[in-house]
């Protein structure tokens, strides 16, 4: 591909090689720049072979490795310094130049405005827009660089199960703390009680309450979005272009459903038989569905992971089996699970029972299916089907219910941020939760690359640890809790049953109450008791409330002094 121009002095191409580094000589460029690791591709000429080539020619070269997604300050502050010492035109390449030309953008954003920047990419060919939140930030910065806004101890961003939990818990310790909370949203929301709603077991209301409701009397709220993270400035930018100062952050700030993602499916959702507890609104359809079905086809859908709670695609679907065999049409339903993973849960212990009633209720698995297309007025779901032999296939099912899960991705302001890593998931460590390259941050819940099950009951777990390593960080100390990945997924497999699923790490088993009183592997009333009866009020009263019953967190052990040899 011939290079696109995005200013007289910077262009940006796909990958080169020996030919394209002397077309780049004759095209009068003064210094090729690589921001694509070696690696990534077989055939791919290394860094080292075409700065040695451009070297021949009497070219500069510098090498800055960029993974898709993570672009770092140091990395941004490396390309300001190779644009400003090329002494000409430059030419960025990657794998398809996007890299090239956002690196060139974020070098750019203290000498132009977000606007500009993004117009000569869009001029290019290139859509930085995801990127806006970061201009933004580091034009902030340069624009005011003596800014002196009130500095917080504590800057929460989120409003939701983690980040409530933990400011609960930093206050339950220390009420003196200046803490401010970043959450628009005018309502928080139960979210694990959906499952139960779309079972006719709670009702709607009782799983959303105002967010002042949950808010702690001693925080400042501040009712809008984060825009950008200027992490090195200890700074978030608001979506009204103002900023906040912190000395701690807290990064809480959820994943994004991308509906959009499956074409067809969010124009279908709330009609025509497609629904989704994943949604507030859509949790009561899901039981109007159920509770009138008659005798045809229902699919249930599970998308590739991670996801929030990743048994919520199949409790619904045992409950609504349950339903239809209370009413006798069961035995005529065809009901289909169409799994984009290859197995029915991810820790292997709690399979057995789950498979009792897969077969009980006559459940077709579908593993390696993924759903990607909605046809609502015609009842038709695309399903893409992965071979033994690698190769796909699509197929369509109609159906007269069908259960979507969305896929589930960062927020984009987290994935365009500094604090992202591979993915666009927050890097932290998954011990500590602090963040792997800017101590004075912590992040926690749907948020973060930590490997644990995303859960309510993750962030109950997680948040204590948080609030005390916060507090240590604040002192000058290391970090003193530590979180062992623990998640919980009490799987509804009928109403009035639960196998109630408790893992950490790695899938280790982490039952919360010996197996004398209650066996998780086995399909249990007490389960379903806690389920229906305990867990909602622990929820409002005891986690957003800074209670931590049966969460305490674990310190972290010393290290053990070596043997003299």
């Amino acid at each position: 591909m011939p290079p696109k121009q995005i200013t007289p002095d910077f262009s940006a191409t796909t990958q080169i090689d020996a030919v394209g580094v002397a077309q780049a000589e004759a095209a009068g460029f003064k210094t090729i720049i690589c921001t694509r690791p070696d690696g990534e591709e077989a055939a791919q000429p290394s860094a080292a072979d075409i700065a040695q080539l451009a070297a021949a020619l009497g070219m500069g070269f510098v090498h800055i490795p960029i993974t898709p997604g993570t672009f770092g300050d140091a990395d941004v502050r490396r390309m300001r310094k190779a644009l400003d010492e090329a002494g000409g035109p430059v030419l960025g390449y990657c794998r398809s130049g996007t890299r090239a030309a956002t690196l060139w953008a974020l070098a750019e954003a203290d000498r132009r405005s977000p606007d500009d920047i993004l117009a000569l990419a869009e001029r290019a060919g290139f859509d930085l827009s995801a990127q806006r939140g970061r201009l933004v930030a580091a034009a902030s910065q340069a624009v005011r660089p003596g800014l002196s806004a009130k500095i917080h101890d504590v800057v929460i961003v989120g409003g939701g199960a983690a980040g409530i939990a933990t400011a609960a818990s930093l206050l339950k310790r220390r009420p003196s703390l200046d803490i401010a909370i970043v959450e628009p949203a005018e309502c928080h929301y139960y979210q694990p009680g959906w499952t139960m709603v779309g079972a006719g077991v709670f009702k709607p209301d009782t799983t959303r309450v105002p967010m002042g409701a949950v808010m702690p009397d001693r925080v400042t709220w501040i009712r809008q979005a984060a825009a950008a993270f200027a992490p090195e400035a200890k700074e978030v930018v608001l979506a009204d272009g103002s900023t906040m100062r912190y000395r701690i952050l807290v990064a809480a700030p959820g994943l994004r459903l991308a509906w959009d993602d499956i074409p067809g499916l969010a124009e279908a959702l709330g009609q025509n038989g497609v629904t989704s507890n994943y949604r507030y609104d859509l949790a009561p359809y899901t039981f109007r569905l159920a509770s009138t079905m008659k005798p045809g086809r229902a699919l249930f859908t599970q998308p590739a992971m991670p996801i929030k709670c990743a048994g919520a695609p199949q409790k619904a679907m045992y409950l609504s089996c349950d339903i239809w065999r209370e009413a006798g049409i069961l035995p005529r339903m065809e009901v289909e699970f169409h799994n984009a993973g290859g197995v029915l849960f991810g820790v292997p212990t709690y399979v057995p029972a789950l498979m009792e009633y897969v077969e009980r209720y006559g459940i077709g698995l579908n593993f390696g299916s993924t759903l990607v297309g909605v046809d609502g007025a015609s009842g038709t779901a695309t399903f893409e089907r992965k071979n033994a032999d690698g190769t796909a296939e699509r197929v369509e099912r109609e159906f007269d219910m069908l259960h979507a899960v969305p896929p589930q991705k960062p927020l984009e302001v987290m994935a365009a941020s500094p604090l992202a890593g591979a993915g666009g998931w927050i890097e932290v460590d998954p011990t500590t939760l602090r963040h792997t390259r800017y101590p004075d941050i912590f992040a926690l819940g749907d948020a973060t690359n930590t490997p644990n099950a995303k859960t309510a009951a993750a962030a109950r777990k997680q948040a204590p640890v948080v609030a005390v390593n916060v507090l240590a960080a604040l002192e000058g100390r290391a970090p003193a809790a530590q979180y062992d990945g623990y998640g919980s997924c009490p799987l509804t497999v009928e109403r009035g049953k639960i196998v109630l699923a408790e893992f950490g790490y790695g899938g280790t088993l982490l039952p919360t109450f010996p197996r004398w009183v209650l066996d998780g592997t086995r399909p249990t009333r007490l389960a379903w008791f806690l389920k229906d009866r305990m867990l909602p009020p622990i929820y409002w009263h005891a986690m957003l409330k800074g209670r931590e019953w049966l969460c305490r967190p674990d310190p972290i052990a010393p290290a053990k002094p070596q043997e003299a040899a």
